[in-house]
C-alpha cells in the first residue's frame, strides 16, 4: 500500500523581525529566565521600595513619638503662658534653657525651637533666631494641625543654618503643644535629634530588607526557571523528534512516490510481456503442434479417399508422435517441478538438469549451499537458470558454459558466463526473456545486470536470501 501525504509545512513560519530578534534566537527558558527576571525586578523593586518606606517610616515616627512624649510632659508646661501672650517670659525662657542644657534631651538633642502659630521662632537655642518670623513651612503646619511631623531633614531653610553647618544626620520633628485646659494648640516646638544610631540602624535594616526581597527573588526566578527549563528541554526534544518523523516522512513519501511511478511502470511492462508471451506460446502452438498435426490431417484425409501412399500411415504416426513432443515441450516450459522441499543450491542443480536433458549441452556449474531463500527466491533461481541457459544454448553459439551460485551474508548471487557470439541489442532493451527476467528479479528487490561483447555474455542476479513477496 503506497501512502500518500500532503507536503505542507509543519511548523509556523515565524516573521522575519522576530527571526532577527537576537530573544527568540534563545531557548524558551531562557527567554522565560529574562522576561521574567525584568518583571520580577520591577515587581520587586516597587515591593522593596514600598516595604523600605515603610519601614523607614514607621521607624521615624517611632522615634519620633518617644521624643515628643517627653517634650510634651516637659516642654509643655513651660510654654503654657502662650496661650495668652505672644512672647515667653524670662523665667519660663530660662527654665526651658535649663532643661535643654542639663535634662535629659541634652545629650539627644542638637538644637530646638518653639514657634508661634503665625511663624515667628518665641524660643531656640540659636539665639539669633528668636523674635524672626518665618514662611510656615510643611512640618509646622502639620503641627499647627495638631498632627506629629518627623523626618530625615534635608536642611534647605534659612532657619536651618546652624543645623546645616554641623553636618550631622539630624532627624526633625514638629511636635504640638496644647493649652492644658482647652487642647488648643498654642505653639509647636521643633527640635533636631542626633540620629546618626538611627541612620545606621535603618540603614542596617533596609540592606536587610531588600537582600530578603532580592533573595526571595532570584529563588522565585532560579525556581520557575528550573521548571520552565525542564518543559522547554522535553519541548525541544518533541520538537526534535518531530523534525525527525517528518523528515522519515517526507523520505517515505519520497520513496512511495518513485516506488508508484515503478509500480506503474512495472504494471505497463508485465502488461506487455504477458501479451508478449501469450504471442510466443500461439507461435510455438501453430509453428509447431499445429503444423504437424495439420500435416496429419492431410494424410488421413488422403488415405480416406484412397489416394493413400504407402508410407502415409507412419507419416501420420510420425506428425502426431511429433506434435504431442511439441506440446510437451510448451508445457514443460511454463510450468515448475516441486520446489518447497528444496534448497536454493538443489533448486539451481534441478534447473540445471533439466536444461542438460533437454538441450543435450554440457554446464560447467560451481554450486554453493544456499540453505535459506524464501519459495519466491527458489522459483526466481529456477526461472533466471531456465532462461539464461536456454538463451545460451539457442543464440549464444557457445561451446563452453559455465554458472556460478552462492549464498553470502543472507544475499544470493547467480552468474551464467558463456564463450559464444554475444549480442548488440540497443542498451536497456532485451528480449521478451530476458526482459521478463529482469522484471522478476527487480520486483523481489534484486539487481539484474548483463554484459556481452564479441567474446561472451555474463549475466548476473543478486538478491536478498529472505525477502517476502508472493509465490510467482
Amino acid at each position: 500500500m503506497i501512502c500518500r501525504l500532503a507536503p505542507q509545512s509543519v511548523w509556523p513560519i515565524m516573521p522575519e523581525r522576530q527571526i532577527q530578534n537576537p530573544l527568540f534566537r534563545l531557548s524558551l527558558a531562557w527567554q522565560f529566565a529574562v522576561a521574567s527576571a525584568i518583571v520580577l525586578m520591577i515587581g520587586m523593586g516597587l515591593i522593596g521600595f514600598w516595604v523600605t518606606s515603610r519601614i523607614e517610616g514607621a521607624a521615624v515616627h517611632n522615634a519620633a513619638s518617644a521624643t515628643a512624649l517627653y517634650v510634651d510632659g516637659i516642654i509643655a508646661p513651660l510654654a503654657q503662658e502662650l496661650g495668652r501672650e505672644e512672647r515667653l517670659s524670662d523665667g519660663a525662657r530660662h527654665s526651658l534653657e535649663d532643661v535643654l542644657q542639663t535634662g535629659v534631651l541634652s545629650k539627644r538633642l542638637f538644637s530646638f525651637k518653639l514657634w508661634h502659630p503665625d511663624g515667628t521662632v518665641v524660643f531656640s537655642s540659636e539665639p539669633s533666631l528668636i523674635g524672626r518670623k518665618f514662611r510656615l513651612g510643611r512640618g509646622l503646619s502639620a503641627a499647627l494641625g495638631g498632627g506629629l511631623f518627623a523626618r530625615f531633614d534635608d536642611l534647605h531653610s534659612d532657619e536651618n543654618k546652624l543645623e546645616q553647618e554641623s553636618r550631622q544626620t539630624l532627624l526633625e520633628i514638629y511636635s504640638p503643644i496644647r493649652e492644658t485646659r482647652s487642647g488648643r494648640v498654642i505653639a509647636v516646638a521643633e527640635f533636631y535629634e542626633k540620629a546618626d544610631d538611627l541612620r545606621l540602624d535603618l540603614d542596617r535594616t533596609l540592606l536587610q530588607s531588600w537582600l530578603v526581597v532580592g533573595g526571595v527573588a532570584a529563588g522565585m526566578v532560579v525556581l520557575l526557571f528550573g521548571i520552565v527549563a525542564r518543559g522547554s528541554h522535553l519541548i525541544t526534544v518533541q520538537r526534535l523528534s518531530l523534525d525527525n518523523q517528518v523528515a522519515e516522512l517526507s523520505r517515505l513519501l519520497s520513496l512511495n512516490r518513485a516506488l508508484r511511478v515503478r509500480a506503474d511502470k512495472a504494471n505497463h511492462r508485465a502488461a506487455a510481456l504477458n501479451e508478449q508471451y501469450l504471442r510466443r506460446i500461439s507461435a510455438e502452438l501453430h509453428d509447431g503442434p499445429a503444423q504437424l498435426l495439420g500435416i496429419a490431417a492431410l494424410r488421413l484425409e488422403a488415405i480416406s479417399k484412397g489416394r493413400a501412399r504407402d508410407d502415409d500411415a507412419l507419416q501420420v504416426k510420425h506428425s502426431i508422435s511429433e506434435a504431442i513432443r511439441e506440446i510437451r515441450n510448451v508445457c514443460r516450459g511454463l510450468t515448475l517441478p516441486e520446489l518447497a522441499p528444496l534448497t536454493g543450491d538443489e533448486v539451481a542443480r534441478r534447473a540445471i538438469k533439466a536444461h542438460q536433458i533437454h538441450a543435450r549441452t554440457k554446464v560447467i556449474a560451481t554450486i554453493g549451499p544456499m540453505e535459506t531463500p524464501s519459495h519466491a527466491v527458489k522459483i526466481c533461481i529456477y526461472r533466471f537458470l531456465q532462461e539464461t541457459l536456454s538463451n545460451a544454448a539457442r543464440h549464444a553459439n557457445a561451446s563452453e558454459v559455465r554458472v556460478a551460485a552462492g549464498e553470502t551474508g543472507g544475499r544470493i548471487e547467480l552468474c551464467v558466463r558463456d564463450d559464444g557470439d554475444g549480442f548488440f541489442d540497443p542498451p536497456g532493451e532485451f528480449g521478451l526473456g530476458l526482459a521478463g527476467l529482469r522484471e522478476r528479479v527487480t520486483g523481489l528487490g534484486g539487481e539484474f545486470d548483463l554484459l556481452t561483447d564479441g567474446t561472451g555474455t555474463r549475466v548476473t542476479m543478486t538478491i536478498a536470501a529472505g525477502v517476502a513477496s508472493e509465490d510467482a
